[in-house]
Formats: structure tokens, C-alpha cells, sequence
């Protein structure tokens, strides 16, 4: 399998050495360094190679059956499998696959569901939210009223008695859920009762736990959404990209919300990608990896509790924890520099009402998403997490040894066998 990636960057060195040698280098990179970065993960060769294949060189505007270009037969079959592997896979009526990204999938959805100025709730930027949940700095927060909601400042929850006070007050016409740095699961259930209560469409943003809900390790939004969105790579492990589903009555305009909404031809290459991911996702082995990545995380929270760390929430329910690193005197900046030094990589990342700037932030993100697809376990997660508590201590006198214990897990996990 690794002399497959290995085999792409020799054929494009007898072309361009340059971007050959760059690619080389992060490969090197990857397969030398701890991967903590939680939306990211290490997509199959199967993967890769469907993302590099001849499939990229088809235009294919339309939706299958339905083009606007001639020759599109067999990336039909592709991209109609594609669909029904989304459907099988989270139980869902409908599914639109062709979404370059889970932020322009958000978009189309709300292309279709909103008129410029009409109201929508979203988590907010500052406490755990996304862009495209209604920040004032992405298109959405431009283009609709957002009303957003925060987590409880006491807890670092969710507070839905407060979520549902807002929806009373704002009548929004679209309520999302979901979140890309909230360490705990999110109960769609309570979220679907808002929605109804207000005559509101819910949109569940899953992009996070997309994986953990295919492998059953967290509560599916599927049967208490109307609308669903996701990525493709994170938890599900599969390429870059998003995907869309939901109630069938959506599905007229969400298809055209994106085609030709907010896009132009698909990228058949990365949807043939897709499908191989949501395959792969559809197996014993994904449930394992998916209840795997949940109970790494929840071993690494500790450990890092242990070394005195303070964690958002106090833990973690899924892939990822929200380290305060306030008590520490250090900044999610410095913090991240320094792991970079030592070959762990993670995000700086926002607390909540964090006081320090978004280029600087007041804490880090972690993740087990990657480490866990390359085979580590319990033991390792509190090794990696006592390499985090001394590097945040003391990075000059702890850096040798913690680059040493690094090498030896890589050694140990290789990033493709």
C-alpha cells in the first residue's frame, strides 16, 4: 500500500521534481509526525488513487441521467452508486454527493431554504460554531440575520432551554446544529423538538462526527433532521469534499441549490473517491476504528487532566478536546509552534469568549482521528499526552526526548503498511 504513494511521486518527479520534492516532503512530514489536527485523518490509498485517476478529466454538470454534456454514462454509474452508498450508510432519503466542500454544502442548503435577509440560528464562531454557521466574516453571516447562540459560560455546554428561548424570540426560518470544536455530544433529539416548536427547518452540520455516527459512536441526526450535511474527510476518513442529505421532499431544492446554485460541473474524480470512503465506512472494521476514536480521546482528556491541563467541559464525549491553556501561562500559538518543533501537530483554537485574538487564541484543539487510523491505542494516547504536558512546560529541556518517544511510535504505526 505505502509503494502505491510512493509510486505517484516518482511519476510526477519525471515531470516536475520540484512539486515532487515538495510532495515528498510532506509525506515525510506525515509519516514522521503525530497527527493531532482533529478535522483531520489519513485517506486509503483506494482513496488517493480515485482522487488522481482519469475521472478528473469528465465534465459532467447535471445530476446523473440529467447532464448537460454527452459521455457521462459511466461517471453516472459512479456518482449513482455514490448516492446510494450515502443513503445505505446513514439511513437517509436523499443524498447529493457533489459538494466540493462541507462549507459550500452549508451553503446550498441555505441558498435554498433562505431569501437574503431572512432569519437563521447557528452556533456561534467564538464558542465552538463554524464559518458558515453565520459568522459575520463568511457569506452567510453577510447574506442572512444570524442569530446566534452561545454554550452556557459555567458549564461549557449547550444550554437547549436557552437555544429554545432564542428560537422563540428570533422565529428563525432555519435552525443549525452541529459544531467543529465542541467536545461533547450533541442531542439532535432536543434540537428537532426547537425546530417544530417554531416552525423552523433543522440542518444538522456533521462534518465532526460524521465517521463516529456511520460507526455508531455517536446519536445520528439522520432521524431528527431534515437536512443533514457533512464533509467527507475528518472522522469518515475519506477525501476532501461534502456531501448532503435528508427528507426527500428537500431533495428538488437542494439538487438545484447546488447545481447550478453554487456550483458549476462536479468533480466525478473525488465523488468516485466518495464512494470508496462511505464503502470502507460500511464495515465492521470503520465501527471499531469509529468506538476506538471516542475511547482514545477520552484516555487522552484524562491524561492531560493528570498533567494539570484544563480541558473545556472537563472532557470529552467524541474525537476531540478544548485545552485551556490560561492556567499555564502559555498561548495556543506558542503551544502549537512548539508540538510543530517536535513533530505533534494540532490547532491553536478559541475557548470560548477567548480574550486573546483569533491569530493567537487562548487554547488548542486535539484530536484522535488520524493517530487512531494509524493503529495507536490507549497506551500511546497518555504517552502522547505527557509529550503535550512537557513540551508546555519545559520545551528546551524536554524536546530530545519528547522527539525520540514521537520517532519511536511513528516507527511503531507507520502511516501506510
Amino acid at each position: 500500500m505505502f509503494g502505491k504513494i510512493l509510486d505517484s511521486i516518482g511519476f510526477v518527479s519525471s515531470f516536475d521534481p520540484e512539486i515532487s520534492a515538495m510532495m515528498d516532503r510532506e509525506l515525510k512530514r506525515q509519516q514522521d509526525g503525530l497527527e493531532l489536527i482533529a478535522s483531520e485523518n489519513l485517506a486509503s490509498p483506494a482513496v488517493i488513487a480515485a482522487m488522481g485517476s482519469i475521472l478528473t478529466n469528465k465534465y459532467a454538470e447535471g445530476l446523473p441521467g440529467k447532464r448537460y454534456y454527452g459521455g457521462c454514462e459511466f461517471v453516472d454509474e459512479i456518482e449513482s452508486l455514490c448516492i446510494q452508498r450515502a443513503k445505505d450508510l446513514f439511513g437517509a432519503e436523499f443524498a447529493n454527493v457533489q459538494p466540493h466542500s462541507g462549507a459550500q454544502a452549508n451553503m446550498a442548503v441555505q441558498l435554498a431554504l433562505l431569501q437574503p435577509g431572512d432569519t437563521m440560528m447557528g452556533m456561534s464562531l467564538a464558542n465552538g460554531g463554524h464559518l458558515s454557521h453565520g459568522s459575520p466574516a463568511n457569506i452567510s453571516g453577510k447574506y442572512y440575520n444570524v442569530v446566534s447562540y452561545d454554550i452556557n459560560p459555567e458549564t461549557g455546554r449547550l444550554d437547549y432551554d436557552q437555544i429554545r428561548d432564542m428560537a422563540k424570540k428570533c422565529q428563525p426560518k432555519l435552525i443549525i446544529a452541529g459544531a467543529s470544536a465542541y467536545p461533547r455530544a450533541i442531542d439532535f433529539s432536543i434540537f428537532a423538538d426547537i425546530a417544530h416548536e417554531v416552525g423552523a427547518v433543522l440542518m444538522v452540520d456533521m462534518a465532526h462526527i460524521a465517521g463516529l455516527v456511520a460507526g455508531g459512536a455517536h446519536q445520528s441526526p439522520i432521524p431528527y433532521a431534515d437536512i443533514v450535511t457533512t464533509t467527507t474527510h475528518k472522522t469518515l476518513r475519506g477525501p476532501r469534499g461534502g456531501l448532503i442529505m435528508g427528507k426527500e421532499e428537500y431533495a428538488k431544492k437542494i439538487n438545484s441549490a447546488v447545481f447550478p446554485g453554487t456550483q458549476g460541473g462536479p468533480l466525478e474524480h473525488v465523488i468516485a473517491a466518495k464512494a470508496i470512503c462511505l464503502k470502507e465506512a460500511n464495515t465492521d472494521a470503520f465501527k471499531t476504528y469509529a468506538h476506538n476514536v471516542v475511547a482514545n480521546a477520552k484516555v487522552m482528556a484524562q491524561t492531560l487532566l493528570e498533567e494539570g491541563f484544563d480541558l473545556v467541559t472537563g472532557g470529552t464525549d467524541n474525537h476531540l478536546m478544548l485545552a485551556d491553556l490560561r492556567p499555564m501561562h502559555i498561548t495556543g500559538k506558542e503551544l502549537q509552534n512548539r508540538l510543530d518543533c517536535n513533530h505533534i501537530t494540532l490547532n491553536k483554537n478559541a475557548i470560548p469568549n477567548d480574550p486573546e485574538k483569533p491569530s493567537v487564541t487562548s487554547g488548542v484543539r486535539i484530536g484522535t482521528p488520524a493517530v487512531t487510523t494509524r493503529g495507536l491505542g490507549q497506551e500511546e494516547m497518555k504517552i502522547i499526552a505527557k509529550c503535550i504536558a512537557m513540551t508546555a512546560r519545559d520545551f528546551e529541556g524536554t524536546s530530545e526526548q519528547v522527539k525520540a518517544t514521537v520517532k519511536e511510535l511513528c516507527e511503531k504505526f507507520p502511516l501506510y503498511k
